[in-house]
């Protein structure tokens, strides 16, 4: 518990932007009905009890509840060190209350393992139908949601809108309740569907179990609050419940009767005085007496479902088409005439962000100068490509060890800072457009902001986490500690800073940014290039017949996975026997290693390697074939990562399977990409064997993709960004 303290003490001082209140959890589902007879919030109460002491207590707490004219959920562990009597559990349900269960045995082991999971699912149905519960709640609050739909459930309640002392510390950002559908056969039932900006589809069905309500805990928990963090009062309790309450929310708080002192009023290493509870409750029936709703935890979960679910509207998907020519010509009048330099340690005319961002700026009738790498010999110094003037540096992309990059990076900060001071010195720049990685080059931009020119840091990826990944090393490593103070530093220096996704901008929100600061800005394919309708028959006539195509492009590194992709082809072949592997991207050390284990499994054959391709050429190459696959392992990064690629796919109108990351979840419901386990070769050679073998359930899959893609099409991500700028140069 001490060490814990001193990590949570830690946790606490970096992580003030978000917790207890995450900016933008706020926001209510669209079309949201709000609460049953007009209530201004939903207030529920839950309890974890942990072990004997705990239950001991129960009659206590209840007590309690009772007298300050409360109900809550007591949640017990079947198999722990404790037996849960009948009696009790008929004494609270009795008396209004509901019974719930906490996991199977609370060791922290229910998620080590699909198959131990399904069959400890086994037991806690027994559980819950003996008990005639309908509510789950995991131990430690792990989560794995998919997994869930194997529990007899109404709902869960695993999750939390924001508490960074978690073991799985990364919330849902919401403090409404949100329908987690069922996947496969049960998905292809449901009826209308409501795409939440913040959460996963709202769905109803027939079927048996299509899904089920989350109930994410909003307020922090009373062993965090009291316990870890040394809290003597209820006021953080207080202030975010008011906070809750102004946005018309759910407060739904755990406490656990296993550090409840009911006795000497004290506080001790393992428990808390009962006042407190009393405090808070006494404060919540003064101040808003007849405003709240407080349901049981089913009580609420089937008031979702039934009520706010079936009166949810479809949202109409709105053209970002029309979005982006509705832009005001004043905002683009603005941009007219000023100059930007755009810095970029990339090659620009092969880097998909930072080009359609500088097309972008030049349509706007800007003056764009991009300082970027070359990427051969051959390629000229300066040259004007579709309004955009190309300043190339001498220096070429070398991968190697981390000291390489510190050198290349700061050979080239120099070079961009020459760059901007001499091209700028008689006509200033108004604007630096200034791509990460490294995030120090914002520094470059040094002396056009002394002038007076806007910095925009534009953070394609996370620099500390992308170190994880590359180099194995753990978040307490010194370089990682240092690259997030870089990070922090730069983000200060800049005018505004843009990132491509919900995760990567809460991230930076957490630990660096203030929330207005950090803008979206999505990477979303050149709808001029990826269009199906675009492309003649005679050019893209799809696969072979008897041909089953997989196809795999973008960075050939360790940590994208692509040995393991070559592992589950291996595996399909038996039973595909006219599976082709089709690689696509720049040849990089690890294409050797890709191309031996191919040879090792006996299908190198069938493994094809076609180097880079431009866009055009992807587009086609993905129109030739029969499936995409994204089989990145799981990592720092690639956990927090949106792969563009995914949207370059089902603007093809062609299936991919992605890892299951919440990155991607973030943007995708379960029923709208198809998912594997990062890592599992076995899960992914089975879903590839699921496509193959149900063509009219993977259309469905597309087509619901699709209309993800669609809500975030490039031209309206490039009014939001020309918008941006304007609002930044006015």
């Amino acid at each position: 518990m001490l060490v814990r303290r001193l990590f949570s003490m830690r946790i606490r001082a970096q992580t003030g932007a978000i917790w207890p209140v995450m900016p933008g959890s706020e926001r209510q589902p669209k079309d949201w009905p709000g609460w049953p007879d007009g209530k201004k919030f939903a207030l529920v109460f839950t309890h974890d009890v942990e072990g004997q002491v705990g239950l001991n207590r129960c009659r206590q707490l209840m007590a309690l509840e009772m007298e300050a004219g409360f109900r809550s959920s007591f949640n017990f562990v079947p198999e722990g060190d404790y037996t849960t009597p009948s009696a009790l559990r008929e004494e609270l349900v009795g008396n209004g209350f509901e019974v719930g269960v906490h996991d199977l045995r609370h060791d922290g082991l229910l998620y080590r393992s699909r198959s131990r999971f399904d069959r400890n699912a086994e037991r806690i149905n027994h559980y819950l139908k003996e008990w005639n519960a309908v509510g789950f709640r995991s131990g430690f609050m792990l989560n794995q949601l998919e997994w869930i739909h194997g529990l007899d459930i109404q709902y869960d309640a695993s999750t939390f809108d924001t508490d960074p002392f978690e073991p799985q510390p990364h919330g849902q950002h919401t403090v409404f309740p949100f329908w987690v559908p069922a996947h496969g056969k049960e998905a292809s039932e449901r009826k209308d569907a409501l795409k939440d900006s913040v959460r996963v589809p709202l769905a109803a069905s027939n079927h048996r179990r299509p899904g089920y309500v989350e109930l994410p805990y909003t307020l922090p928990q009373d062993s965090t609050l009291f316990l870890l963090l040394g809290e003597k009062t209820p006021e953080i309790w207080i202030r975010k419940l008011d906070w809750i309450a102004e946005h018309g929310g759910m407060a739904l708080l755990n406490i656990h009767p296993d550090y409840i002192d009911f006795c000497s009023g004290g506080f001790a290493s393992d428990s808390y005085p009962a006042a407190l509870i009393r405090q808070f409750m006494a404060y919540v029936s003064k101040k808003y007496s007849g405003m709240y709703w407080n349901p049981c935890a089913k009580e609420l979960a089937a008031w979702y479902k039934k009520s706010a679910i079936e009166q949810l509207s479809k949202v109409r998907e709105e053209s970002r088409m029309s979005s982006a020519s509705s832009l005001p010509e004043p905002s683009q009048g603005i941009l007219a005439g000023k100059r930007v330099a755009v810095l970029l340690y990339s090659y620009y005319l092969t880097d998909p962000r930072p080009r359609r961002a500088a097309e972008a700026l030049a349509k706007s009738g800007m003056e764009v100068d991009v300082l970027c790498l070359r990427q051969s010999n051959t390629e000229a110094e300066r040259e004007t490509v579709d309004g955009v003037n190309i300043f190339r540096t001498r220096m070429q992309r070398v991968r190697g060890t981390a000291l390489n990059y510190i050198w290349r990076y700061g050979r080239f900060i120099l070079s961009s800072f020459w760059f901007v001071l001499s091209r700028g010195w008689r006509r200033k720049y108004d604007l630096v457009h200034v791509h990460n990685m490294p995030d120090a080059l914002v520094f470059a931009s040094l002396a056009a902001k002394l002038r007076g020119a806007r910095i925009i840091l534009d953070l394609h990826d996370p620099m500390p986490e992308l170190m994880m990944g590359i180099y194995g090393v753990e978040a307490g490593h010194p370089a990682v500690s240092l690259l997030r103070l870089l990070e922090r530093w730069s983000i200060r220096f800049a005018d505004l800073a843009l990132t491509p996704n919900i995760t990567f901008r809460n991230l930076f929100i957490s630990r660096s940014c203030p929330p207005e600061k950090m803008q979206i800005v999505m990477n979303s394919p050149r709808q001029d290039v990826f269009n199906p309708d675009r492309l003649g028959p005679d050019s893209a006539p799809g696969p072979a017949k008897g041909e089953f195509r997989i196809m795999h492009h973008g960075e050939l590194v360790e940590r994208h996975g692509i040995d393991l992709l070559v592992g589950a082809v291996a595996r399909v072949r038996p039973e595909i026997p006219g599976v082709h592997l089709d690689i696509y991207g720049r040849e990089t050390p690890f294409v050797a290693t890709i191309l031996e284990i191919a040879r090792q499994v006996g299908i190198a054959d069938i493994v094809h390697y076609h180097g880079p391709k431009s866009q055009v050429e992807i587009a086609l190459a993905i129109r030739n074939s029969d499936l995409g696959v994204i089989p990145n392992r799981r990592s720092a990064f690639t956990e927090i990562n949106l792969p563009t690629r995914i949207f370059e796919f089902l603007s093809m109108h062609r299936p991919v399977i992605v890892p299951n990351t919440r990155g991607i979840r973030d943007y995708f419901g379960s029923d709208e990409i198809l998912r594997f386990e990062p890592g599992d070769v076995d899960d992914l050679a089975t879903r590839i064997l699921w496509v193959r073998a149900h063509p009219n359930e993977v259309l469905a899959f597309v087509a619901r993709g699709v209309e993800v893609y669609r809500k975030h099409l490039w031209n309206g991500e490039e009014a939001r960004f020309l918008d941006q700028v304007s609002s930044l140069l006015k």
